[in-house]
């Protein structure tokens, strides 16, 4: 009789690394996000804006609505958009003939031996 016992699993194989419900990946591009709607809001339009809290304001719904954009877009099965601007090898077919490092000379000896032996033959 065999005697099956279950094996333990570590149910973290295969998963992706996360900070509590944010996708570890997502963090850098996030944080970039944040940055530059800081420097956009703070920098370039900082003088359209009385008090500090519309700054405040503005900036985290600009980041707000970047991180969605970028979390919709590359989340989970990040592969079908960001595989979009992977570079295209180019194919070419071309014929070249086989030569032989180790011994240069085999296909020119091999030929005339097999022209030898048609020869006489005949």
């Amino acid at each position: 009789m065999e005697d099956k016992e279950f094996r333990p699993v570590n149910q973290i194989l295969g998963t992706q690394p996360s900070l509590g419900p944010i996708p570890a990946d997502q963090i850098f591009p996030w944080i970039i996000i944040i940055l530059l709607s800081y420097f956009i809001v703070n920098g370039f339009l900082g003088g359209l804006f009385a008090d500090a809290w519309q700054k405040w304001l503005w900036t985290v719904l600009i980041a707000g609505w970047g991180m969605a954009t970028w979390w919709i877009l590359t989340g989970g099965k990040s592969w079908r958009f960001l595989s979009k601007f992977i570079g295209v090898p180019n194919w070419t077919r071309g014929v070249a003939r086989y030569r032989s490092f180790l011994e240069f000379y085999y296909e020119r000896q091999n030929r005339k031996t097999k022209r030898r032996h048609r020869r006489s033959r005949k």
